[in-house]
């Protein structure tokens, strides 16, 4: 992929090697309540009412973040510095440049229906993280957070594209990320959120064909984002596509499942198989036109 030297992304923002956690903050405002709970002598009822206290915030966490959204999701669940000192290396700033590119062509294509699309951030971290829909790690591999509107990745999943899936190459690691934007696109059309909002209503298997449905369109729409993105930029060199599609065929769920388990549960599938992940990207990079990813009226995936 042609990358050096072109725009990259304000909305990238490096997270690696900082500690998000909670117990450092629930400690100290503990420790001051109870600072001034106890001027003026300790008493019967005052221990009682401590171990109340207590008890709260080992269950429950900070009691503050009951004045917070009615979702029970922080607004500002990243913390507000990044971090000094980190070294933006070469892949960082391939990353920026990836973002960038995304966002070029899906504020393109919003303004021609005449519509506004909100750029959603990235957040490179490493290890662990609390982002807006809870704590994740490394191993949770890249994912999307609508309640914060963010796609979260730690850089050593270019490594495991490579090692452990064996797709390696730069457009591989490009196609996950125009994935996840992908479920961002979804989220502001209202796809993503009417998918969630059904999970109570229905049987695991149901909800797991749904999710399905869901994550090969946003594999069409990272096809259409490579499409315009070469019409728009030239980004593409040759084998580029092919890596995509070696990434899309590698991260299937009957690939991965007869890996790991050594047999395959339909039933039990997310994502689709390599042979849907690979037609719908395919698709998507052939057209183009986002009128053509209709998955959820689709009889045959």
């Amino acid at each position: 992929m042609k990358w050096q030297g072109r725009r990259r992304s304000d909305n990238v923002k490096d997270y690696r090697g900082q500690s998000t956690g909670r117990s450092g903050g629930n400690s100290n405002l503990m420790l001051g309540l109870l600072a001034m709970f106890f001027r003026g002598g300790i008493t019967k009822t005052k221990v009682i009412l401590v171990l109340v206290v207590v008890g709260f915030f080992f269950f429950f966490g900070n009691p503050l973040k009951l004045l917070g959204p009615s979702t029970g999701v922080s607004n500002n669940p990243i913390p507000a510095t990044e971090t000094a000192g980190v070294e933006k290396d070469e892949l960082y700033q391939f990353v920026q440049v990836v973002v960038a590119d995304t966002e070029d062509v899906w504020n393109k294509l919003f303004n021609e229906r005449g519509a506004a699309y909100k750029e959603p951030q990235l957040i490179v971290f490493s290890r662990a993280i609390r982002s807006g829909c809870g704590g994740a790690t490394s191993a949770s591999g890249p994912f999307y957070c609508s309640a914060d509107e963010s796609v979260y990745i730690d850089l050593s999943f270019y490594r495991d594209l490579s090692q452990r899936f064996g797709a390696p190459g730069d457009f591989a690691m490009a196609y996950v990320i125009a994935h996840e934007v992908g479920h961002h696109v979804q989220h502001l059309v209202g796809t993503l959120d009417k998918v969630h909002q059904m999970r109570r209503s229905l049987s695991e298997e149901e909800y797991n064909q749904l999710s399905v449905r869901l994550e090969l369109q946003a594999d069409f729409y990272a096809g259409v984002w490579a499409h315009h993105a070469q019409k728009m930029k030239d980004i593409l060199e040759p084998g580029d596509i092919e890596e995509a599609l070696q990434a899309a065929n590698a991260i299937g769920d009957d690939r991965i499942q007869k890996q790991s388990q050594g047999y395959v549960t339909p039933d039990s599938f997310t994502h689709g198989t390599s042979e849907q992940r690979v037609r719908w990207f395919t698709k998507g990079f052939q057209t183009g036109d986002i009128a053509q990813g209709d998955t959820f009226n689709t009889e045959v995936l």
